[in-house]
């Protein structure tokens, strides 16, 4: 057992002067390392394969999009890093807390729009700074940010089945609310290259208490689906099969000749056969089941007996009996 210091000062640390109160903020929480985010870098990479499908009809092009590792900062820390004026688009991600920023930069709305309706793709000038989106770009941009929610919706559907809504658009960053300052948020951006000159970044910004309310399910390489949403796949790929066509044939006799006899057949020639009593029906390459060639309403029919060759069949029998 530990002996206590002989001194009987416990509140003095070894080698250091007395200990100074250090302020805490009750509720704040630790940023968390960033390895401990691999999880949602997995999910990047596979919704920055989805966007470029997303922006694809939109540029024109195939674009070049590339997730950047997530990292954890003071919301207020990301949002002041923006320029005065972007696109801030807050949607709900029901039943995720806090729900999701999606932030564009101004300038590469204005390059969509001109690659859209025909253009390069270069947009206006820089040298005029934007201070509101035209109603085309509006429209542009409402189409965008709905069709890159549905990418984040379709790539959680492992994690979570998400229901988004859009609850506000703000072009001013001083207005931007997804949580208080002071909180922490995790920030997924992408870097896209194509459909007009230079690059240019998407953010996705979550709360960090929304990524952790999933922090199992995130860093598990195999996710497993809910019950009714199993069940609903399985009824489909039932009725799907049930749909699917197979090539049925059957076989009544397999005459052999030889090499001479197959080079010297003429016209009239007839080769003797030996009818089966049993012929089989054969399903691709397997033996389906044994059955007898016979008539139906003036047309050749095959009535099946057994499921299966007549020697299973048999052998099942005994082992009944048995």
């Amino acid at each position: 057992m530990a002996k206590e210091p002989e001194n009987g000062d416990n509140d003095r640390p070894r080698g250091t002067g007395s200990r100074e109160p250090v302020p805490f903020a009750l509720g704040s929480e630790a940023l968390r390392p960033g390895a401990r985010l691999a999880g949602l870098d997995r999910i990047g990479e596979r919704l920055a394969r989805r966007l470029r499908d997303v922006l694809e009809p939109f540029v024109r092009v195939k674009p070049k999009v590339e997730a950047e590792a997530s990292l954890t900062s003071r919301f207020e820390t990301w949002r002041d890093a923006l320029p005065e004026f972007t696109s801030l688009s807050l949607y709900r991600l029901r039943p995720m807390k806090g729900g999701m920023l999606i932030a564009v930069a101004p300038e590469y709305v204005t390059r969509l729009v001109d690659a859209f309706y025909g253009g390069t793709g270069a947009g206006a000038s820089s040298q005029s700074r934007k201070r509101e989106f035209t109603p085309a770009e509006e429209r542009l941009l409402s189409r965008l940010t709905d069709a890159i929610t549905g990418a984040v919706v379709e790539t959680w559907h492992e994690i979570v089945p998400l229901e988004p809504s859009l609850a506000s658009r703000e072009t001013n960053s001083g207005y931007a609310s997804l949580v208080r300052g002071d909180e922490s948020v995790v920030v997924q951006r992408f870097s896209i290259v194509g459909g007009g000159p230079g690059a240019t970044s998407i953010d996705l910004v979550f709360p960090l208490s929304a990524m952790r309310a999933h922090e199992a399910q995130l860093h598990a390489k195999i996710h497993a689906e809910a019950g009714p949403v199993d069940s609903e796949f399985r009824f489909r790929m039932a009725r799907a099969l049930e749909q699917v066509s197979f090539p049925v044939r059957s076989v009544i006799a397999r005459p052999t000749l030889s090499v001479q006899e197959l080079m010297s057949l003429k016209v009239g020639d007839v080769i003797p056969i030996t009818l089966s009593p049993r012929v089989p029906l054969i399903v691709g390459n397997r033996r389906l089941a044994e059955g007898t060639i016979g008539e139906q309403e003036g047309r050749a029919a095959f009535q099946v007996e057994t499921i299966g060759t007549a020697e299973k069949a048999a052998a099942k029998g005994i082992q009944r009996h048995e």
